[in-house]
């Protein structure tokens, strides 16, 4: 079974993420991971990221989408299946994404949208930031928090349509206990064997 896991910064993909993955038996892909461990292998695209971030610059969407691809063509990940979490990030990486896996013949099952209130997350990290020891400072979380969720509206949310459109995406309760967004995840996954 493969699964795209969307939601804004802050919503609880990985740890929902990993829950399924205990529950499924799934591998959870991490671009950053991913990236990394291509640029350590020496991997075609490992060596392209490498190139292009000792610039300092961004990874182009067709060297993060082929990153993604080897790590999905891995044996492990053929048998066991994926979830993505935090991939992809722009409608061009969900395009390429969809033209290289029907080209491999690989489906994605599900694409699933944790739907949260943003206002809500800013709510958690302060909570999370007050809790922490003394020191913690709570503006400089809730302001990365900010400019992440400003880079997720204006890059990843167009996604949200363009799967829709195609009939593809599920849509949960993010804001519900994490307890009750797993049940939620895994109703709409229904039986691991399917």
């Amino acid at each position: 079974m493969n699964i795209i896991l969307m939601g804004p910064p802050g919503c609880g993909k990985g740890t929902q993420a990993r829950r399924l993955q205990d529950k499924f038996g799934m591998i959870q892909l991490s671009t950053g991971d991913m990236l990394r461990a291509a640029v350590d292998a020496g991997t075609e695209m490992g060596l392209k990221a490498r190139t292009v971030m000792d610039r300092g610059d961004l990874v182009p969407d067709d060297v993060v989408v082929g990153i993604v691809l080897d790590r999905i063509q891995d044996i492990d990940v053929q048998t066991r299946g994926f979830i993505l979490d935090g991939f992809p990030r722009t409608v061009v990486q969900a395009q390429k994404l969809d033209e290289v896996l029907i080209e491999k013949q690989i489906g994605i099952n599900y694409i699933i949208e944790m739907k949260v209130d943003e206002a809500t997350l800013f709510e958690r990290i302060e909570k999370r930031a007050a809790e922490m020891a003394d020191g913690a400072r709570v503006d400089d979380n809730t302001e990365t928090l900010k400019k992440r969720i400003v880079v997720y509206r204006e890059q990843t949310a167009p996604i949200l349509p363009y799967y829709a459109r195609a009939g593809r995406l599920d849509t949960i309760d993010g804001m519900a206990s994490i307890n009750d967004v797993t049940m939620q995840l895994e109703a709409v996954l229904g039986n691991p064997a399917t």
